[in-house]
């Protein structure tokens, strides 16, 4: 899945696509002109990387995601877990938990996702 990785710039072209589509190529081009400062070649420069990776596509003129943003970012965050981690959900929750509290609202979401996602039931 590294391929799937995204700069800071992709991140933010990716967000434009995922706020927007499915959306006419001529339309992202706009936007990537007022929201990233970018001329023509440079969008299509951009988009045709991440097609490539296989987080968009751009058929007959038409950009769409074949990930969903929640999906995508979704994998990154489970491969940040397995490569730091050794996929330890519980090392990751620990070492995130030593520099900052969680609130009670947090605590109880927490819990909630455990009940629910649980391999055993709730």
């Amino acid at each position: 899945m590294e391929e799937m990785k995204l700069g800071v710039v992709e991140s933010r072209f990716a967000d434009i696509i995922w706020a927007h589509e499915p959306l006419p190529s001529r339309d992202l081009v706009d936007l990537c002109q007022r929201e990233l400062n970018w001329k023509k070649p440079t969008t299509y420069t951009v988009l045709r990387k991440l097609c490539d990776r296989g987080i968009f596509q751009n058929v007959d003129g038409q950009v769409r995601s074949l990930i969903s943003r929640e999906d995508f970012y979704a994998r990154q965050s489970e491969k940040f877990v397995e490569d730091t981690f050794d996929g330890s959900l519980p090392a990751f929750l620990a070492a995130f938990t030593r520099r900052k509290s969680l609130t009670a609202e947090e605590a109880a979401q927490i819990m909630a996702m455990i009940a629910a996602h649980r391999e055993d039931g709730p």
